[in-house]
């Protein structure tokens, strides 16, 4: 060989090897960061066969983001499409490496699945939600035994029990790293619209890594493989000259895995052999990008409102049971809902209203007569139980014939958790809790805390939230108990250069009473002294304390509240007391208002957004007089709770500011 032609093929090589170092370096590069109106994003070209979803994996944003910076992009993407990725905390690049792309792990989620708490959720009501039991959740997650918190990572057990209702026989999935709604669906041999009418709640925002989403089985419980691991099996011809090596790199297929599924090979390979490759369904994907495209846009788009020439409403409550006064309550909820009725048909709106009497407590034999009628099969919306018999009756029947049901009262049940039709007006008490801790840490992270103990303690639950949120941020705070010289044992606690914020553990009169007269001696004594108080939603009746309210500018929270000295509220007393010859009942809350409000809302929804206003749900607005409304769902199968919340203010200068802190 002579020299020259030797030095050609090292020169070759060497220019092979700089090149092969090139393109390795060129896939280990940053992507290129650019900045439009003051916003930072990297600068991406889409690959074969990817669509919305694998890039909002691969960056770890949302669809959402990425449309808001791609108009046009919920179309589908092409090959080599560029598009802005928005920077974010969790993708944002160091200078030698690109963001992290994240590989899809094999999940066996056929035996537990994981479940991410939110606000407002107890191990009890996430047991509810996946039909398993408390005990179950804490034999897998001992530390829930003490408490659980938002975001926290639980596992749950598989559902195993099949119901015989065909509609009632699921599973549950949590969206692993670049699955798409496309993937999961073929995971488990179902059309994606399957998936869909399985979690009403699902789309562009909610199909997101780590939540978790309802499977539906449609005949037995089965073991499934995730889909990565699942094959296809195609057929080939051997060519002359082909080996079983060859064939397996062609397909990307072990040549065990050709052997199992084709037993003549032990005769040997022959020219023109039909052979059974088990090729894995996710190699196929790049065949599939349209069909994933529009499978995506499932999650994106919404449907038109879907309007009704005349809305039928039903009203259905115990009116005849008299246990404990409640007879005369729902007789004034039927007569706020009236006059709501009244000012919507007086607005142009068409609707029948249809009451019925349903029985009392557990008897519901005469709700199940009622509920077979044809008549109440063809309203558009439902609006009544009390019982918890009477509510998952309702419900049953909402399921079966799709119409919106409205739980005006209770907020313990848990059928809105495994009912996408239902609308809880009264929030979890969990999620009260949680928004009431949020809101006292942004109001008093300034201020000098202190607890006063005594009396019932009733409000511990709460109390002790906040109190690990001041921790938790570190803040400090002190704790003292109700003694007969409170007054001299909390002077050494104050402090001068910051307002001091008092805090009962009891809701009840007398204590609220006892502390008052304590901090008055304090400020008689000690005028410097700037003190507040905070509390809770019975001392909105404490008539006699308001002027001391006032006196300590004070803030409760509550779900419901009337400003008794509002026009708005003055002219609802005085509407009812002309319809119906009396004054509204000493309730709190408020009866009347209550059903005014609740109607307002739904017939309002109704009417503007036709009988899937869930859909737009966000967008309704009414002048409520006692409820703020603010519905969202807990999950992506279950129906919506209202997470409404008022803060209320009695200032110094004797005025009441509400504030309405739903969202």
């Amino acid at each position: 060989m002579s020299n020259s032609l030797l030095f050609s093929k090292i020169l070759a090589i060497v220019l092979l090897f700089f090149l092969g170092i090139q393109s390795l370096n060129a896939q280990g590069k940053p992507y290129e960061t650019i900045n439009v109106d003051g916003k930072s994003y990297y600068r991406y070209k889409v690959q074969p066969g990817e669509g919305l979803y694998s890039v909002s994996r691969t960056f770890s944003v949302t669809v959402a983001d990425i449309l808001r910076s791609n108009p046009g992009a919920n179309q589908g993407l092409q090959n080599g499409q560029e598009l802005l990725i928005p920077i974010t905390q969790e993708n944002s690049q160091t200078e030698a490496s690109a963001p992290t792309v994240y590989q899809s792990p094999q999940v066996d989620q056929n035996q537990n699945f994981k479940h991410t708490v939110v606000k407002g959720e107890t191990v009890f009501s996430i047991s509810q939600m996946y039909n398993t039991t408390v005990e179950d959740i804490y034999r897998l997650n001992p530390d829930t035994r003490e408490s659980i918190s938002i975001g926290q990572v639980l596992t749950i057990p598989q559902r195993r029990v099949i119901s015989e209702v065909k509609e009632e026989n699921y599973r549950y999935h949590t969206i692993l790293p670049k699955e798409t709604l496309y993937s999961v669906s073929k995971t488990y041999s179902l059309k994606p619209e399957d998936v869909m009418a399985a979690n009403p709640g699902l789309s562009a925002e909610t199909f997101q890594i780590g939540r978790t989403i309802r499977i539906p089985f449609f005949e037995s419980y089965q073991v499934v493989k995730p889909y990565e691991l699942q094959t296809t099996d195609l057929t080939h011809r051997v060519s002359r000259g082909e080996t079983l090596y060859s064939i397996s790199r062609k397909y990307n297929v072990p040549v065990g895995e050709i052997e199992a599924k084709n037993p003549m090979l032990a005769g040997g390979l022959k020219t023109n052999m039909e052979l059974i490759i088990p090729v894995s369904s996710s190699s196929l994907e790049g065949t599939t990008q349209r069909l994933e495209n529009d499978v995506n846009r499932l999650l994106i788009q919404r449907q038109g409102p879907q309007r009704v020439d005349i809305i039928k409403v039903g009203l259905l409550l115990p009116f005849l049971d008299e246990s404990g006064g409640a007879h005369y309550r729902l007789q004034e909820y039927y007569e706020g809902f009236l006059m709501a009725v009244e000012d919507l048909k007086n607005k142009g709106t068409d609707l029948e209203l249809y009451v019925f009497e349903i029985g009392k407590g557990n008897d519901t034999k005469k709700l199940e007569s009622l509920l077979q009628t044809l008549e109440m099969q063809s309203l558009n919306l439902i609006i009544g139980g009390v019982s918890d018999a009477q509510i998952r009756t309702i419900s049953d029947f909402s399921k079966a014939h799709n119409i919106k049901y409205v739980v005006p009262f209770s907020h313990s049940n848990g059928e809105v958790l495994n009912n996408g039709n239902i609308f809880q007006v009264n929030p979890l008490p969990k999620s009260l809790n949680d928004n009431v801790s949020e809101i006292f840490l942004q109001t008093y992270r300034n201020s000098n805390i202190i607890f006063v103990s005594g009396g019932q303690n009733d409000k511990m639950e709460l109390l002790s939230q906040i109190q690990n949120n001041l921790r938790r941020n570190n803040i400090r705070y002190e704790t003292i108990s109700i003694t007969s010289t409170l007054d001299t044992a909390i002077l050494s606690l104050l402090s001068l250069e910051k307002e001091n914020v008092i805090i009962p553990t009891s809701g009840d009169s007398n204590t609220l009473k006892r502390v008052i007269d304590e901090l008055k001696k304090v400020q008689e004594s000690n005028s410097d002294y700037v003190l507040r108080l905070f509390g809770y939603p019975e001392w909105q009746t404490y008539s006699s304390l308001i002027n001391d309210y006032h006196h300590f500018g004070t803030h409760i929270y509550s779900p419901f509240f009337v400003d008794n000295s509002s026009p708005a509220s003055k002219a609802f007393k005085d509407r009812f007391h002309k319809w119906y010859g009396r004054n509204l009942l000493d309730t709190n809350p408020g009866y009347g208002m209550w059903g005014y409000d609740t109607a307002m809302f739904f017939l309002t929804a109704l009417d503007s957004y036709g009988v899937n206003f869930e859909e737009q749900i966000d967008r309704v607005r009414i002048n409520s007089l006692q409820f703020p409304f603010n519905f969202q769902r807990l999950n992506n199968w279950g129906g919506f709770i209202n997470s409404g919340m008022y803060f209320i203010y009695y200032d110094t200068n004797g005025r009441i500011v509400k504030m309405d802190k739903s969202r």
